[in-house]
């Protein structure tokens, strides 16, 4: 036992080592030994990546382990990222963009560092997360769908009508830009050994139940409803911390983000990654942020000889034929219900080097 023990704390040590030389060289910290920073463009890509990954890990412990279909991801994000940008901005800065109606007092002279904003932030968003969660978790299949998905259009409604709080549909600019590869990739690792603890203790085990077996779950003894409500809050809380590092990161935000095809992108990468994979959810949110990325490049005009072809919208295109091609042939995403570990990626490379001593 002490044997296996020590192994997992080794390869802790090294993940945590290969991770923090990789983020130290994208930030450009390695300068002293003749190694430039990376592209500001690709990291940037990474933190939007790193940011869909706690997305999709919070949605992932809803709809893939618990087995309830919700649609609100996008209204606690909104609330999130609201939350953390106006407790971060600077006094002086809301003056500027208050300016058609000026803010709620005390709020307009609030300023707290961005960490503590953050928390704040996810949980406000855990709070409007239980109170949706009492009424809408005694529905099932379609209606809560329905039910979460009503929650969140009501959400960005709230925030285009309230203009002393939310400054309406101009939404809210100059947010300090704290986030960099140190908070997204640092909240994302968070975020999954919190959820992967979480499945793997007595509530995650009860939450699979429900999932497989609603009704036998709830004649073994467990109390479905709790365990529901608890994974909403949850789900919701780390909604929140990943809508703060969005805002964040892009410095300006409004109620036109947070509109329903931001939660079903994020559905997207869970159900391609797998319902109930959290390495599935990581694989996927960085392939689907990348090629949304990459095949930005189709979008632009083609010049042909003579001719111009441009066809708005094909990046979209390719990438949704892609999409299908990968769940006609994977139909319970890239890695169904089952984790990437370490003797999954050592095996193959282990019977390689066998074969070729063997010849």
């Amino acid at each position: 036992m002490s044997t296996h023990a020590n192994k997992g704390t080794l390869r802790i040590i090294v993940v945590a080592a290969v991770m923090v030389l990789l983020l130290a060289w994208a930030q450009g910290d390695l300068r002293f030994i003749g190694i430039g920073p990376w592209d500001a463009y690709f990291v940037r890509i990474l933190n939007l990546a790193a940011i869909n990954t706690i997305l999709a890990l919070s949605l992932n412990l809803v709809n893939g382990f618990t087995g309830q279909f919700s649609l609100g991801h996008a209204g606690f994000m909104a609330v999130g990222a609201y939350t953390t940008s106006l407790l971060v901005m600077t006094p002086q800065m809301k003056k500027v963009v208050f300016f058609m109606e000026p803010m709620f007092e005390p709020l307009d002279r609030i300023c707290i560092p961005f960490l503590p904003a953050l928390l704040v932030g996810g949980v406000v968003s855990c709070v409007f997360g239980i109170l949706v969660g009492i009424p809408a978790l005694r529905l099932k299949g379609d209606y809560l769908a329905i039910a979460t998905l009503g929650f969140a259009e009501i959400i960005r409604l709230i925030l285009q009508n309230v203009r002393r709080l939310t400054n309406g549909a101009l939404g809210l600019k100059g947010i300090p830009q704290v986030v960099n590869l140190w908070w997204t990739f640092g909240a994302g690792v968070a975020v999954f050994l919190f959820i992967r603890g979480f499945v793997r203790s007595s509530f995650g085990r009860a939450l699979i139940a429900i999932r497989d077996n609603e009704t036998a779950a709830e004649l073994m003894g467990i109390d479905v409803f709790k365990h529901k409500l608890l994974a909403f809050a949850i789900s919701s809380f780390v909604t929140g911390i990943g809508g703060g590092l969005m805002a964040s990161l892009l410095t300006t935000i409004d109620p036109a983000m947070f509109k329903f095809p931001l939660t079903f992108q994020i559905l997207l990468t869970v159900v391609l990654g797998g319902m109930g994979s959290l390495s599935g959810s990581v694989i996927a949110a960085f392939i689907v942020t990348f090629m949304t990325e990459f095949l930005r490049v189709v979008d632009e005009p083609l010049q042909l000889g003579a001719y111009t072809i441009h066809v708005p919208g094909l990046r979209m295109v390719i990438f949704s034929a892609l999409l299908v091609i990968v769940v006609v042939f994977y139909p319970r995403g890239l890695m169904g219900n089952k984790e990437l570990t370490w003797e999954s990626l050592s095996s193959p490379v282990s019977r390689l080097l066998r074969r070729r001593v063997a010849s």
